[in-house]
């Protein structure tokens, strides 16, 4: 098995524990890689290592940066398929998705923002005949990163990208379910010419070294995507320290459809926003509210397209539905198809786990696509984020009901309408509350708007200019005439 080690001042690091702890094939159950057991003490050396390497790459020139950044990203294409095999391996995902959008999107990551930081500008204010004001932005320091198991390589380098590009340096944690891309990352980034120091990666439980990176008191920023329990931890161990702290957390998602919508376009995109990457993006269209003289036949046609997608081996080029990341989630998931039967629900279709799967994923873990109707809007299943290949579907009666059970939780991250009256659709993206709004389309991304949620789906945006202000300070000069 493959033993990967920390990526600190530009080199592999063994773990000070010298511990390592097993990374599981979602596909199989069965190791793959020996990752670092990482602490406090592995925190330390990436935060001075960073430390060091601050003054210098903050005064790099913009162009200079840009440069490297640009050659990450180009590497990440070269390495393409070698990097993809490792992301189907870490997250169970089917191979072809990770080569058509995590690793794609991860080199864009770096493309954009190596771009944006040549073309980035600042106010001026002119006060009266008195004064210019101009406003400075500089590099906060030291920026703690910490990315989900979803999408591995994409989420890191959503953070890594616009730090770097801004002149900070970085210790990155990946999470320690999918610890591989992470890992090939700080190989890319030697080759690509970063200075030691710059990029480091801590791997290890988040307990362990996810803690100590937020309650570091020379880590002045942190980027946290993942759940909101541990959102509100890295937000209460930051505020005493008063850092910078952006928080993208958990999504229960609604999908509109009206009537008068496309259904050859809304319901293949539906379905799509349902169960991409076995539903475990927080982005996913969970819950899916369709108008009553609708309903009858969006059901009858979303059933029978989930039953006809391929639950399979990720590696299988036919496959659309991999494994989940654990055996723990799968038993969260069938938890909450449990609680939808006690609470009336109607499995159409799913509900268990595959009774046929090819011999070498015998033992993954696997969760059927499951439809479920007739519940309650206040219903558990239809307010907690389930995050897996689950979906309720439920009947509205005209937009003021819609919007109401959009907005039915503490959730505000997406939502999509559906609908050939864009009147409409402009009408209810000002009143549902969500960080973005998808109109007869999903996941549709644009990489230079803000992306975050309201309620608990987290605090602060990246993206953009969004992200550019969130890895730098502001200082205003003043000069009087």
């Amino acid at each position: 098995m493959q033993r990967i080690n920390h990526f600190i001042n530009g080199q592999p690091k063994a773990p000070e524990s010298s511990a390592y702890f097993d990374s599981l094939d979602p596909a199989t159950s069965r190791p793959h890689a020996h990752v670092p057991d990482g602490d406090e003490r592995d925190v330390e050396a990436a935060v001075a290592a960073a430390e060091r390497a601050f003054p210098s790459w903050s005064q790099t020139p913009a162009a200079e940066r840009s440069r490297i950044l640009l050659k990450i990203a180009d590497l990440i294409d070269a390495d393409l398929e070698p990097l993809a095999r490792a992301e189907s391996a870490d997250a169970g995902k089917p191979l072809g998705l990770a080569r058509s959008l995590d690793i794609p999107r991860a080199a864009a990551n770096f493309r954009f923002f190596a771009t944006a930081i040549l073309h980035f500008a600042s106010e001026a204010h002119a006060t009266d005949d008195q004064a210019i004001n101009y406003t400075l932005r500089d590099p906060r320091g030291v920026c703690g990163l910490i990315a989900p198991w979803n999408l591995p390589l994409y989420l890191l380098t959503w953070k890594i990208a616009p730090a770097l590009a801004c002149g900070n340096t970085a210790v990155a944690k990946p999470s320690e379910l999918t610890p591989l891309t992470a890992s090939m990352l700080g190989d890319i980034a030697t080759r690509a010419g970063l200075p030691p120091g710059v990029l480091n990666i801590v791997h290890g439980l988040g307990h362990k070294v996810g803690a100590a990176i937020a309650a570091h008191p020379r880590v002045s920023t942190i980027s946290f995507t993942g759940g909101t329990i541990t959102g509100a931890k890295i937000a209460a161990a930051g505020a005493p320290l008063f850092k910078k702290v952006s928080l993208e957390l958990g999504g229960k998602n609604p999908t509109i459809v009206f009537a008068d919508a496309d259904m050859a376009q809304a319901i293949p995109n539906t379905l799509r926003a349902a169960f991409a990457n076995q539903g475990e993006i927080c982005l996913c269209g969970s819950r899916i509210f369709v108008e009553k003289s609708a309903y009858p036949r969006f059901v009858e046609q979303f059933v029978a397209a989930a039953k006809a997608l391929r639950i399979g081996d990720p590696l299988d080029p036919a496959t659309d539905q991999g494994a989940l990341i654990s055996a723990q989630h799968r038993e969260k998931v069938e938890s909450y198809v449990e609680l939808a039967r006690k609470d009336g629900g109607k499995i159409l279709t799913g509900g268990g786990r595959p009774t046929k799967v090819p011999e070498r994923c015998r033992d993954g873990f696997f969760f059927e696509p499951t439809v479920i109707t007739d519940l309650p809007s206040n219903c558990r299943v239809l307010r907690e984020e389930i995050f897996g290949p689950v979906v309720t579907i439920t009947p509205f009666a005209d937009e003021a009901e819609a919007i109401a059970l959009a907005n039915s939780t503490d959730y505000g991250l997406a939502a999509s309408l559906w609908t050939a009256d864009l009147s409409r659709g402009h009408r209810l993206a000002r009143r549902i509350h969500s960080g973005t709004i998808w109109v007869n389309c999903w996941m549709l991304r644009d990489l230079r708007v803000p992306f975050g949620g309201m309620k608990q789906s987290g605090v602060g945006r990246e993206g953009g200019l969004e992200a550019l202000r969130f890895f730098t300070e502001p200082k205003n000069v003043c000069v009087k005439y």
